[in-house]
């Protein structure tokens, strides 16, 4: 029986230093990565809109 591919994810040490740095939660960031994929600076970008607009209205959070 054949197994199905891992998912390509973030270590959970990367979540939360990107957590740290922008100011998001690392659920946030888990989402945003869902979205954006594994761009480091699109991770960050959108973190901090997140954080600036005061709501988690823009990704659906």
């Amino acid at each position: 029986m054949a197994t199905e591919p891992k998912r390509p994810s973030l270590s959970a040490e990367a979540v939360r230093e990107l957590a740290s740095q922008s100011g998001a939660t690392e659920q946030q960031i888990r989402e945003i990565v869902s979205l954006v994929g594994f761009d480091r600076a699109s991770i960050l970008r959108e973190a901090r809109l997140l954080k600036w607009n005061g709501s988690s209205s823009r990704l659906g959070l």
